[in-house]
């Protein structure tokens, strides 16, 4: 086989580093956008806080006086070197904010003071265990996940152990660890799976007959019990209808995830909800502004444009060593304002996208009514104002707008749009929530099937298929019929 050159051109978009500097913020939220800003004033010396003034601006115009020949170069990076991820994220978000019962504009927030993972190793330190034990117990407490459970193996763990620890720890010895671990605050953490965190929240409460009925049920019948299997169970235990539901109201009002109320320290820091963009309504009328309040103004530092003044007027006679001083103060300075460009294009393009949000959805920031929210998705957004799809989700991900009706995620605006069978376009928010008062007001003994849903939206004049009942009875985390049965 004979082998040949062949030319090929090819065209490929490159980002210069101001560009993908603006990407990289225009993902941040307010809270990270702080931190960054923090963290560049302190690795930047030629950056500080304050606004530019005439003489300023006038520096920045003169200071770029090196030939390009002297320049630091650095390599512009492909744009699908950066874009890795999707573009368009998922847009079932649905849980949100409110307080209608404030105006009051504060910035909202919440937090744990002490995570999951630092209320068990404190209370580890209040057992009688030797150092081995202890070590071997925070390394198994290290792979409990944020719900509370313990979803590795133990066989794995004993492996980790062996390589990372260098402690040949038998499995026995693991699990007899993981039980102080399982009695530990909140009850059922440290289990491995759903029927033992309930079993173990069971053996704490006082005995009597419900508990032990209930313990039996989660033992021999889970599966049933899952599936709702009363009468089997019923027959089974010998049991009335009121001993039964005695049962199942103590079951359900156990904790299926007794990690949830701690979280760790990265969800703290994600919890903490800052809004970047407050809109409120005022007699009859939309406002819209960033919430800029802990973003300072930023200039380039006046020493060190005169620095770099300084070493260009005298080019001539520079030393190699002052030559290498004026390329790192201009390669500062170029990362300064760089930095200052890229903070003023994110707020550009934050508030451009967030203005057309409020276009597209005035009535409901001038009213606060779900049902006036329009179909609308990330390339109605995008055209209206003129970037590109993947800008506008950059935008609108992890980003939360306050109104005068609560706090909102900008995932909550975005829906899809379909015609009922007069032709009018609505919004697929509309259905799910007539789907959510047709499930709550539902027969619990006989609960409505997907396909009957399906007719009840026909009947009100929603052409919808049934598996886009099933996909919307999904999204809003309700389950089949066949699991919503009550006795």
């Amino acid at each position: 086989m004979a082998l040949k050159q062949q030319l090929q051109q090819k065209q490929q978009q490159r980002l210069s580093p101001l560009q993908m500097q603006v990407i990289k913020l225009t993902e941040l939220p307010n809270i990270e956008l702080e931190e960054k800003i923090k963290q560049e004033l302190v690795d930047n010396p030629a950056l500080e806080e304050g606004q530019d003034t005439p003489e300023d601006t006038q520096d920045i115009l003169e200071d770029n006086t090196l030939d390009d020949s002297d320049n630091i170069t650095q390599e512009e990076i492909a744009m699908g070197d950066y874009l890795t991820e999707d573009d368009i994220p998922d847009y079932s978000f649905s849980a949100k904010n409110t307080s209608s019962e404030s105006t009051v504009r504060e910035e909202i927030p919440f937090s744990s003071a002490e995570s999951l993972h630092e209320s068990l190793i404190e209370q580890l330190h209040l057992t009688e265990l030797d150092d081995e034990s202890t070590k071997i117990a925070e390394y198994v407490i290290g792979n409990i996940d944020e719900n509370g459970y313990l979803d590795r193996p133990l066989s794995a763990i004993a492996d980790d152990l062996l390589f990372q620890q260098n402690l040949d720890v038998p499995q026995e010895r693991i699990e007899k660890i993981l039980h102080i671990i399982q009695s530990f605050d909140p009850a059922g953490v440290g289990a491995q799976d759903l029927q033992q965190c309930l079993l173990l929240q069971l053996e704490r409460m006082s005995a009597n007959e419900t508990v032990e009925n209930a313990t039996i049920i989660l033992q021999k019948y889970f599966d049933d019990f899952s599936k709702r299997h009363y009468d089997k169970i019923k027959r089974s235990l010998s049991l009335n209808d009121d001993e039964l539901k005695n049962i199942i109201h103590l079951i359900t009002t156990l904790n299926p995830k007794p990690g949830n109320n701690w979280g760790d320290a990265l969800s703290q820091t994600m919890n903490t909800v800052i809004p970047d963009f407050i809109v409120e309504s005022y007699n009859g009328e939309v406002f819209m502004s960033l919430n800029n309040r802990n973003i300072p103004e930023l200039r380039v530092n006046r020493e060190y444009s005169e620095m770099l003044r300084g070493y260009t007027e005298n080019k001539q006679g520079m030393t190699n060593e002052a030559k290498n001083a004026a390329l790192f103060v201009k390669q500062k300075l170029d990362s300064a304002r760089w930095f200052i460009d890229a903070i003023r294009q994110r707020q550009e393009t934050l508030q451009r996208t967030m203005q057309a949000i409020v276009d597209m959805q005035y009535n409901f920031f001038l009213t606060g009514d779900e049902s006036t929210l329009r179909p609308m998705i990330l390339k109605d957004i995008a055209e209206k104002a003129g970037y590109d799809i993947s800008t506008i989700s950059r935008v609108s991900n992890s980003k939360y707008v306050q109104t005068n009706f609560g706090v909102y995620p900008l995932k909550y605006f975005f829906s899809e749009s379909m015609q009922n069978d007069a032709g009018e376009e609505v919004s697929s928010r509309e259905v799910k929530a007539i789907l959510r008062e047709c499930i709550e007001n539902e027969d619990t003994k006989k609960p409505l099937t997907d396909d009957k849903l399906a007719e009840i939206l026909k009947e009100k004049g929603y052409i919808i298929a049934r598996r886009t009942v099933a996909k919307y009875r999904e999204q809003m985390n309700i389950p089949v019929a066949r699991l919503r049965k009550n006795i």
